[in-house]
């Protein structure tokens, strides 16, 4: 299996990792990888202590490891969300006041400096995105399609379940489309390593994927209308309830988020 970009995470691979092999995440159920997905987005939202943050993501890189997944692509991986958090969390590095590390630098606008508590922030923010980056990848490379489709059609409500939907399924056909583009241009010996010398080159791509997109969705709407379609996708499957023992750990690790946020970060005292 070819891949259009080895830091951009492929749906095709991800399935494939889901469907052919088989760790101890393959046989948790559904249901209960979505709950600690949630349980993790409210772990990184409350709590702003550093050492436990830095903690709940080693956690998270050993789960997938246990999982039997490869750090090598997860690294590679990491381009596009560590490229959010420098965009973001690096203008705030430089903002943030206190002690400089390495002393000022002098500039037009003024003095500038990356203080220990931006760096500190900077961290914060990288393990609060990697955190949720490396189990939403985690969950979906041990979740088999027909799962994913289906929690898809019970978690979200209809239209949206529907556009949902749609979209999942139409990401892989995109993808043929858009590695096809690139094989062809390659062919013809065009030179994609350089973006900004090859800008006119990458625009014609990205027009006529967007092109090829319209015209297959449009067929799509055409043949799904032919067949009787009337708002609703009927996904074939069903995922049961977790067991008892992963549903305890679920509602264990979201009351000890709960009394985290409550104890530590809002300082709640009980009566």
């Amino acid at each position: 299996m070819t891949t259009l970009s080895n830091h951009v995470p492929d749906p095709r691979l991800i399935t494939a990792y889901a469907e052919r092999r088989d760790g101890p995440l393959h046989r948790v159920n559904p249901w209960t990888k979505l709950g600690v997905v949630g349980t993790l987005v409210l772990a990184v939202t409350v709590v702003d202590a550093l050492a436990v943050l830095a903690g709940l993501y080693a956690a998270t890189l050993a789960v997938y490891g246990i999982a039997g997944l490869p750090y090598r692509r997860l690294i590679l991986w990491y381009s596009l969300p560590m490229l959010f958090i420098v965009s973001v969390a690096g203008p705030l590095a430089f903002l943030e006041p206190g002690t400089p590390v390495l002393g000022a630098l002098a500039t037009p606008v003024g003095e500038v400096s990356i203080t220990w508590q931006g760096a500190a922030l900077f961290v914060e923010l990288t393990c609060r995105s990697l955190t949720v980056v490396t189990f939403a990848l985690t969950a979906s490379m041990t979740t088999k399609y027909n799962d994913i489709a289906y929690l898809l059609g019970r978690v979200f409500p209809a239209p949206i379940d529907q556009v949902a939907l749609l979209t999942y399924r139409f990401t892989f056909v995109m993808l043929e489309t858009l590695e096809d583009l690139v094989k062809s241009s390659l062919a013809r010996g065009a030179n994609l390593s350089e973006f900004w010398l090859n800008r006119q080159l990458y625009a014609r791509i990205l027009g006529m994927t967007m092109l090829t997109a319209i015209e297959r969705s449009e067929r799509l709407v055409t043949s799904m209308e032919a067949r009787g379609y009337d708002g609703d996708i009927t996904v074939y499957g069903d995922v049961h309830r977790p067991p008892a023992h992963e549903t305890a750990v679920v509602v264990l690790m979201f009351g000890m988020v709960v009394g985290y946020a409550l104890v530590i970060t809002y300082e709640v005292t009980p009566i």
